[in-house]
């Protein structure tokens, strides 16, 4: 499975239930990385995507704990166990920090956003995979800017 996510200098991703920054050259990036492959992703996550609805293009496979959660156009899983059944290898995990944290260790492959700066209030992290051995950075692209934010692309790959 591969992991795709946004992170600050403090690998923090989001603030108040949202992702830190919206940024249109990285919203491309991740449809044409993700189009035709199922996402996983926590009810959260989906709240703040257009209309709470699913990602069009992409099998959304959803964990939630409420059993009355069903929205049109995904399927929803109770238990870490169920949505692993049911993703196949290709899958990419979206979010949120809960479902980052639960299933990085399944994952291979991780495409990461590097934002050239910090968010003060920033509330949720993803793990530095800088400080983790397991993985190692494979490719890091030029620094990029879009709306006063300097970023930069970048390819994990486990060891």
């Amino acid at each position: 499975m591969n992991v795709i996510v946004a992170v600050d200098q403090n690998w923090a991703i989001g603030r108040d239930g949202d992702q830190l920054a919206y940024l249109s050259e990285d919203l491309k990036r991740f449809k044409n990385l993700t189009l035709g492959h199922p996402v996983i992703l926590g009810r959260k996550t989906l709240s703040t995507f257009p209309g709470g609805r699913p990602l069009k293009g992409r099998r959304n496979l959803i964990l939630s704990r409420n059993p009355d959660f069903a929205p049109e156009g995904s399927e929803v899983f109770g238990s870490l166990e169920a949505v692993l059944r049911a993703a196949p290898e290709d899958t990419f995990v979206i979010g949120g920090a809960s479902v980052y944290h639960a299933l990085l260790d399944r994952c291979d492959t991780a495409y990461i956003t590097k934002l050239a700066r910090s968010y003060p209030g920033a509330d949720c992290w993803f793990p530095n995979l800088d400080q983790r051995p397991e993985w190692r950075l494979a490719e890091e692209g030029p620094e990029l800017e879009e709306q006063g934010i300097k970023f930069r692309y970048a390819i994990y790959r486990k060891r």
